[in-house]
């Protein structure tokens, strides 16, 4: 390892599929899929119905009394950096060299819904003291470097579903350009409510299989018809080599490249010609190859249009014959949290060498040339993986992460 390397030292997760880690991974070698009806009378009259909640509530960990300042976004990803840190055995850092960055597609919309609605049945005086710093999208982030004494910069990228890869990958220009030893990143994302949910229902964007929850996630699939929304955090604690060498650190794998670019062309409609783009970019600053990379975890949503936009992205950069994971098809869409999660589990198939099936795949859309992944994990053996993010406004992010020495 050189100087400008990174490291991946800690990992945390609270998901659909697990309170932690260890579960959530678990869960997706496994198989097991965290969607289900949601019940409750506001969603009845929903055109869609079902949700990827979270495993578990956050007030089973966290103190209620602190929870009760927190929209649900920012107890989660408390949550998660807390796991992160612990994970990475909680580094001695100077405080001025210790960032954190985590993205979120909305903050805290939770809160903002929900004062809006008590402002309008009781009156201004009613509103919770608490509501800005509860409703504003840094929150997350500042909370974090709070409890963790960070006060190297804190930072909130809000680019929709490639916001928690965004803030990965300005992570990995903290600590290259020296302005941070270790960065706290990813992302984190809440808002399971009737509002987002009719939105993205009008949009057309959403599965509608209301009668068969678990199967409604279907990257890839010729019968699929769109994502199921989900919640969730996913954060990791990024060293440079040097620094966690001196500590001996154990690392989970190394991120060594990333690629952002932008389509410029549409708000909702991704482009072939941006993700390709990203994805070269990314392989080329890890100084690889496109036959270096031996595993690709998809963005891949679920939607018609937006996964055979992916997979001709990933055919062109790649190849066709890399093996190629989408683990939405388990977690729902984790949007602002989605590009974290899906860096987490590129980490772990890259330490423990095996990769989680794309659940729901009966029948692969015959425009879809890769080889993808499902059934049962599959047992690998490769050095490089890549995972992709992309989000609505032309966002494109990749990250290339590498096992370490």
């Amino acid at each position: 390892m050189t100087a400008d390397h990174v490291l991946v030292t800690g990992l945390g997760a609270t998901t659909p599929l697990g309170g932690d880690v260890a579960s959530t991974w678990a869960a997706l070698l496994a198989g097991h899929s965290g969607v289900s009806a949601i019940e409750e009378d506001w969603a009845a009259d929903l055109p869609v119905r079902i949700a990827a909640r979270l495993k578990v509530e956050p007030t089973e960990v966290m103190d209620r009394v602190q929870a009760r300042k927190l929209d649900r976004c920012e107890q989660i990803a408390l949550i998660a950096a807390r796991q992160a840190w612990e994970d990475a055995g909680s580094p001695e850092v100077d405080p001025e060299r210790l960032a954190v960055v985590i993205g979120t597609g909305s903050g805290g919309a939770l809160t903002m819904l929900g004062q809006d609605d008590i402002l309008e049945s009781s009156g201004a005086r009613r509103v919770s003291p608490y509501t800005v710093p509860m409703f504003m999208p840094n929150g997350s982030a500042a909370w974090v470097s709070m409890e963790l004494g960070a006060r190297g910069g804190v930072h909130t990228p809000v680019s929709a579903c490639a916001s928690g890869a965004e803030a990965i990958s300005m992570a990995l220009d903290l600590i290259r350009l020296g302005r941070a030893d270790v960065v706290v990143a990813g992302g984190t994302e809440a808002f399971i409510h009737a509002m987002p949910i009719a939105g993205f229902a009008q949009a057309r964007a959403t599965s509608t299989r209301n009668d068969a929850p678990q199967q409604a996630s279907r990257p890839f699939d010729a019968d699929r018809d769109g994502f199921v929304t989900g919640e969730g955090a996913t954060i990791l604690v990024l060293e440079r080599a040097e620094f966690a060498a001196a500590r001996n650190a154990r690392a989970h794998a190394a991120l060594a490249g990333a690629g952002i670019t932008s389509d410029a062309y549409h708000i909702t409609a991704g482009t072939q010609e941006g993700q390709v783009r990203a994805m070269r970019k990314a392989i080329s600053d890890a100084g690889l190859e496109a036959l270096g990379i031996g595993h690709v975890h998809a963005h891949a949503t679920s939607t018609p249009q937006g996964d055979l936009t992916e997979a001709a992205s990933i055919a062109e950069a790649i190849g066709p014959h890399t093996a190629v994971t989408a683990t939405k098809s388990m977690t729902g869409h984790l949007f602002g949290a989605a590009g974290a999660i899906g860096a987490m589990s590129a980490v772990l198939a890259l330490r423990d060498q095996i990769i989680p099936p794309t659940i729901n795949l009966d029948k692969l859309d015959p425009e879809v040339k890769l080889d993808v992944v499902s059934g049962q994990a599959r047992q690998a053996s490769f050095r490089a993986a890549l995972a992709n993010s992309f989000g609505f406004g032309g966002h494109n992010v990749s990250l290339v992460f590498t096992t370490t020495p």
